[in-house]
């Protein structure tokens, strides 16, 4: 028995003017090459839960019209997971699968939201986390092949997983996915190499987000719980990595990494002695703790990524369900300062077109980026995801453009009426902002100020390492 882990990435925005803007600038190409680059980690994490007897694949399929115009005819059971902004290519590779005999089992964010929809194009659809539900999956086709699948398989308690029990991802698949057919086998040789086509490779230390934003989905796959795996565990899953790839980038795969702070502390010392060097997500508390913020360099932080979402306290406000944004308001400057005078940058993260938005809210995030100094910055526009909050709302209010245009939720394209603009103000405004903040002059301005702030932080005039200046790189939901 074969089962293809087939893997859909990447972004592929759908407005015609921002495509043409995009690829003249820097780093939204930058950006882009990064999101289609990153491993899927559900399905690696599937890979680890199949019985060992089972021959198991894993497929970027890069390509999606020449992989369904000759789709791979070895698998006896194909497993996708993908986000929403390619659902409708994930259906068309499900497919062209299932024309030519494979079963296939369609999971992740997306299909837990929408399973009747993922239905149509599926055997199977497994809803919410899969690694308790997948084992059923494949004792069930090998018992029964197509016929001896469920319609669903849900979790009997969602949100409840313990991810201490979750085994190591199989990231040796990855290299076969990258090595040429000829390369003699790992176990073989005892190489280590380098990433290969992957600039990162993710590794998850927690699930969830007490903040639970209306905008978020990622609540509706991992529950309201705020879930941590033991230091113990991800040190596990780090050296697993650091044993297949020399040097490698890491990338924390989770909604909010320092929430707890103890946790992290003992993280972060842990770490100090791995020589990893990594990328993660969190909010901006993470500045609320001199001694944590002191630890994050020598840990290996290069860089974080926080959603302050706007620097207009307005338009923060009823964002999250504590209003926990809006009352941290007056904070974000003092943060940021503090995080990259230790030496890691941060990506500060705002979204246009919340409701308290008006065309004026382009200059402010323009004075803000400037006062901010950050050395990287992501401006996206709100997205209606399925199953949020957000899109119930503008689904009710009759504000979605295109209800059910799931292609659209790429962060870039609109598919609502702004509440304070119009569509063409929306548009228009975010597109002279994308070229202020994200031309070549600026982005080297950003870096000649974070190269200043190192070279005063360390005491000696060396260059900041370039690679430490490829961290800028953003991931979407």
């Amino acid at each position: 028995m074969k089962i293809g882990l087939l893997a859909i990435a990447g972004v592929k925005i759908q407005t015609r003017k921002f495509i043409e803007l995009g690829v003249t600038l820097p780093q939204f190409v930058n950006r882009s090459q990064v999101i289609a680059q990153l491993p899927s980690l559900a399905l690696l994490t599937l890979a680890a839960v199949t019985p060992d007897d089972v021959d198991v694949e894993y497929v970027e399929v890069d390509d999606v019209e020449a992989f369904c115009r000759a789709p791979r005819l070895d698998f006896d059971l194909v497993a996708l997971s993908t986000y929403s902004a390619r659902a409708f290519d994930a259906y068309r590779v499900a497919d062209a699968c299932r024309a030519r005999g494979s079963a296939v089992v369609i999971g992740g964010l997306h299909a837990t939201v929408l399973p009747f929809e993922a239905a149509r194009h599926a055997d199977a659809v497994v809803v919410g986390e899969g690694e308790r539900t997948w084992p059923e999956v494949v004792n069930d086709f090998r018992r029964g092949g197509k016929a001896g699948l469920k319609p669903f398989y849900r979790e009997a308690h969602p949100g409840q997983l313990d991810i201490a029990d979750v085994p190591l991802p199989r990231f040796d698949l990855l290299r076969r996915a990258a090595a040429p057919a000829s390369r003699t086998d790992l176990a073989q040789t005892g190489e280590v190499h380098r990433l290969g086509p992957y600039n990162r490779i993710t590794v998850q230390t927690s699930r969830g987000c007490p903040w639970d934003c209306d905008f978020c989905a990622a609540s509706k796959l991992y529950g309201p719980r705020y879930r941590l795996k033991p230091v113990e565990r991800v040190l596990q899953e780090v050296d697993a990595v650091r044993a297949l790839w020399r040097r490698p980038f890491l990338e924390f795969a989770d909604d909010n990494t320092f929430v707890h702070k103890t946790w992290s502390k003992e993280l972060l010392r842990r770490l100090a002695d791995r020589e990893v060097r990594w990328f993660t997500e969190t909010d901006v508390s993470v500045a609320d703790d001199d001694e944590l913020l002191d630890l994050l360099y020598p840990a290996g932080c290069r860089q974080v990524l926080i959603g302050f979402e706007s620097p207009r306290r307005q338009s923060l406000d009823g964002l999250d369900t504590v209003n926990w944004k809006h009352g941290r308001h007056d904070r974000v400057l003092d943060a940021v300062a503090k995080i990259q005078a230790r030496g890691v940058s941060v990506c500060g993260c705002f979204i246009v077109g919340l409701d308290a938005d008006t065309p004026d809210i382009f200059d402010e995030l323009r004075a803000f980026i400037d006062r901010s100094r950050l050395l990287e910055v992501q401006i996206t526009v709100l997205t209606p995801f399925p199953g949020t909050r957000l899109y119930d709302r503008l689904l009710a209010e009759g504000r979605l453009l295109y209800p059910g245009a799931w292609d659209r939720c790429t962060l870039f394209d609109v598919n609502f009426r702004p509440r304070g603009m119009s569509v063409e103000q929306l548009e228009d405004g975010l597109m002279a902002l994308w070229r202020d903040a994200w031309n070549a002059d600026a982005l080297a301005e950003r870096k000649h100020y974070y190269r200043e702030l190192q070279r005063a932080r360390r005491g000696q005039s060396a260059e900041v390492d370039e690679a430490e200046e490829r961290f800028a790189l953003m991931r979407t939901t």
